[in-house]
């Protein structure tokens, strides 16, 4: 998975001017974003948002990188404490 971040503010068409474009370019202006967390915070569509990114990377105004991978699973407690909870596991004795 990609995440993105704006290397420089690029000037923006006329078909850029609306608010969810400014929502895209401030997140990105701060830190790595991925396509999904945009798409959820500006309310644009995928496919318009990445039409959106090719032009800013097609000016040089965008930095990507892979996501860093995490780990799976983090932590199994909360999938023990439901087999517990459902009796699929013996309580824990003290």
């Amino acid at each position: 998975m990609k995440e993105y971040r704006l290397a420089t503010w690029p000037t923006l068409g006329p078909q850029h001017r609306r608010t969810a474009y400014h929502r895209v370019l401030s997140d990105m202006s701060q830190r790595h974003v991925s396509l999904a967390e945009l798409c959820a915070h500006s309310g644009l569509g995928r496919r318009e948002l990445r039409q959106f990114l090719t032009t800013l990377a097609e000016c040089g105004s965008l930095v990507t990188r892979d996501a860093p991978r995490t780990g799976w699973p983090l932590s199994l407690r909360p999938l023990r404490n439901l087999l517990r909870r459902t009796r699929v596991l013996s309580p824990r004795r003290a």
